[in-house]
């Protein structure tokens, strides 16, 4: 069973410092429909205009990771961590009991584009912790490339949850497929271009929820780069 979660029925808003799309409720959006999915709850595609930013604000509990399309990022947290988030990396920051973090766009000329994730964590209470990997474009062009795992295989980034996350960066006519194992599930969502999901057209923004398939083929309609994630 595949659900479609459209680009066009999210949520969000053009804040003018900030244009976003909520793929999940988050903030003021709320649509029960669209809570999450599994352990994942928040994807938000956001636009952050050059020199603005997100303001030190406080987070608990949630494996947040942020992917850039677009531009940069600038990153500092109350761990002392001050790094700049650009396209290809591997980005995890764990909240844990705490933590206290900013996020700028150093640009004075360009807009910031990137994915918001949220995970939600295997447990309450770890200890914070951040860690930034770089993953080569060769390594996504037309495969699967696991960036984030809960044990850091093939050299991702760790979360403290049973999941997954996977990019590729299709070529048009390109496929790639992914075994999904009984009792798991998989989102996926469009960061760029079309792809068709299982014979499914799916644009720039659009998401999909499977559940209850054994395997999903991914195929590049056009240039497309798209996030897999498998789920327990």
């Amino acid at each position: 069973m595949i659900n479609i979660r459209r680009s066009e029925e999210r949520g969000g808003g053009d804040y003018g410092w900030l244009n976003t799309h909520y793929t999940f409720s988050f903030n003021t959006y709320h649509d029960p429909k669209f809570m999450g999915f599994r352990s994942l709850r928040v994807i938000n595609e956001d636009w952050v205009a050059a020199g603005q930013g997100f303001p030190t604000h406080p987070h608990q509990n949630m494996e947040i990771i942020t992917y850039i399309l677009e531009g940069e990022l600038e990153h500092k947290d109350s761990l002392g961590t001050g790094s700049i988030i650009r396209p290809g990396d591997g980005q995890r920051m764990s909240a844990g009991s705490g933590i206290r973090h900013s996020e700028a766009n150093p640009s004075k000329t360009k807009a910031a584009h990137l994915l918001q994730i949220w995970i939600e964590p295997d447990r309450a209470g770890h200890k914070p912790s951040y860690e930034q990997k770089e993953f080569p474009e060769a390594e996504k062009r037309n495969k699967l490339r696991l960036i984030a795992s809960p044990d850091g295989k093939d050299g991702s980034v760790t979360i403290h949850q049973d999941a997954k996350l996977y990019v590729s960066l299709l070529s048009p006519g390109k496929e790639v497929s992914h075994e999904i194992s009984k009792g798991r599930h998989a989102w996926l969502q469009i960061a760029k271009g079309a792809v068709e999901l299982n014979g499914t057209q799916l644009n720039q923004g659009d998401g999909a929820a499977v559940s209850d398939e054994s395997k999903v083929t991914i195929k590049g309609t056009e240039g497309a780069e798209v996030l897999l994630f498998d789920l327990a």
